[in-house]
């Protein structure tokens, strides 16, 4: 699904080339944010003048409303959103753990409270891979766990633990179900934790890479820290990570 076109031999810049369900992406490459689906105040037309390759979906807020349901009824997330390119859905992690004081992290998954009505739900790993495979996205990423920062070293060791064995859950569903996006395979990326930790962060790739993905992000960053901790966690990942497969800086 990825070939290498291109290398900056003086640093780690790679450009390549993803074929997808829907399309094929040429990176490296921006992606508009279309929260629920649409990215606001652009027309599809528009996003694709603006030589938009690839849009992200947000899990949690399409998981609330309108429902997965609803866009299966429509056909998929593409159909719903009148957007015939590849789109790319989070797992809805980020948007449960920005809800600090109202969600309770387990081995399970992460409780928490509806901020639209206040009702009580729970969201596992398992879980949002139906989701993300009702919506159809061309990629899913798996359902992992952001590290707050700052934070002590021992939670986000604890933290990238329960990354991994949640990776291992979403693997398992996945090898169980095989989602489809449109008439293709639905891609799937591992999520890099590990905070400031250099170690960490070399643990938690080796780990999704044994397990065996699509693709694979570098998470925890842009979560509060300052750019040269944001640059140094890129450093600390990337390495570790396979030259034949895409890089998602999130």
């Amino acid at each position: 699904m990825f070939e290498v076109l291109a290398r900056d031999p003086s640093c780690q810049a790679r450009r390549g080339r993803m074929d997808l369900a829907h399309g094929t992406v040429e990176t490296p490459i921006f992606m508009p944010v279309g929260t629920q689906g649409t990215v606001k105040t652009l027309h599809p037309d528009e996003l694709e003048l603006l030589g938009a390759q690839i849009i992200l979906g947000n899990t949690y807020h399409l998981w609330l409303r309108p429902g997965p349901e609803t866009i299966k009824e429509f056909g998929g997330l593409h159909k719903f959103a009148t957007w015939d390119r590849p789109m790319l859905t989070d797992s809805g992690g980020f948007q449960v753990w920005s809800l600090a004081k109202l969600r309770k992290i387990t081995e399970e998954g992460v409780r928490f409270q509806n901020h639209l009505d206040g009702s009580r739900m729970m969201l596992t790993p398992e879980l949002s891979m139906e989701i993300q495979a009702a919506l159809g996205s061309d990629i899913a990423m798996l359902f992992d766990e952001c590290p707050p920062y700052p934070c002590e070293r021992k939670y986000a060791e604890t933290s990238l633990g329960l990354t991994t064995r949640w990776a291992k859950r979403c693997k398992d569903w996945i090898e169980k179900n095989q989602p489809t996006s449109g008439t293709g395979i639905q891609r799937h990326f591992g999520i890099v934790q590990g905070s400031i930790w250099a170690d960490l962060r070399e643990r938690s790739a080796r780990e999704l890479v044994d397990l065996g993905f699509d693709g694979y992000a570098i998470g925890g960053v842009s979560v509060g820290e300052p750019e040269e901790e944001m640059m140094r966690a890129v450093e600390h990942s990337v390495p570790f990570l396979p030259e034949d497969k895409p890089r998602y800086a999130m």
